[in-house]
């Protein structure tokens, strides 16, 4: 199962060569000779400038993330294991729609494909995710998300 890791590396890699070329742009458009400011209402300049910050902030993120994963060991997972981190776990709603879900030490909401098959990776501190840590194959629960009431059943921790 050591290629859930990878695959969380491999999209957090894409993301931040992304960030990398966004920040690039905004600190260019920040620093061009174009959009200095002709009077005090023209804020491009400032506005390109946060933007160039926000993107910096956002690459020190993702630059953490993935240090986090390159160090990070993944347990086994036999079937009477509880959830931790690092188990992937398939649920089921109350409408029986499946949802395979990757519980991971960082970089939550993002998703990864596997074998053209979405995996969501949670951290433990989101609410679905503190709500299945320690649980098992067969367990029910309810959460409440954006105000509203969801039930869940484990189908298979891997």
């Amino acid at each position: 199962m050591h290629y859930l890791v990878s695959a969380v590396i491999e999209t957090l890699q894409t993301e931040l060569s992304t960030a990398v070329t966004a920040s690039q742009q905004a600190h260019d458009s920040a620093t061009h000779s174009e959009n200095i400011a002709a009077n005090k209402y023209d804020t491009l300049a400032v506005e390109a400038a946060y933007l160039a910050h926000g993107q910096s902030m956002r690459i020190a993120e993702l630059q953490q993330y993935i240090a986090l994963y390159q160090n990070f060991q993944r347990p086994t997972f036999d079937a009477d294991a509880a959830v931790q981190v690092g188990a992937l776990v398939c649920i089921e709603d109350d409408r029986e729609q499946l949802r395979r879900l990757f519980v991971g030490p960082a970089a939550g909401g993002l998703t990864i494909e596997i074998e053209q098959s979405p995996i969501q990776v949670i951290t433990p501190t989101a609410p679905l995710g503190h709500a299945l840590m320690g649980k098992y194959a067969g367990d029910e629960l309810d959460i409440h998300i954006a105000q509203r009431k969801e039930s869940f059943r484990i189908i298979a921790i891997e």
